[in-house]
């Protein structure tokens, strides 16, 4: 019976845990990660078309 309840409250503390800290630490990884990938898109079209006018004008 101990063993089962010891199961259950490390059940309910792992879920607490998952629910609590990871699942929001992933997710503001992830929009920092998609935040850093937008800029670099910018950074890469801008590039791009200032590449591309320079090599036009000439």
């Amino acid at each position: 019976m101990g063993r089962i309840v010891g199961l259950a409250l490390a059940t309910i503390a792992g879920l607490f845990v998952l629910f609590t800290f990871i699942l929001p630490m992933l997710a503001s990884l992830f929009k920092i990660a998609l935040i850093i990938g937008v800029i670099a898109l910018i950074a890469f079209v801008a590039v791009r078309v200032i590449s591309g006018s320079s090599s036009s004008s000439r």
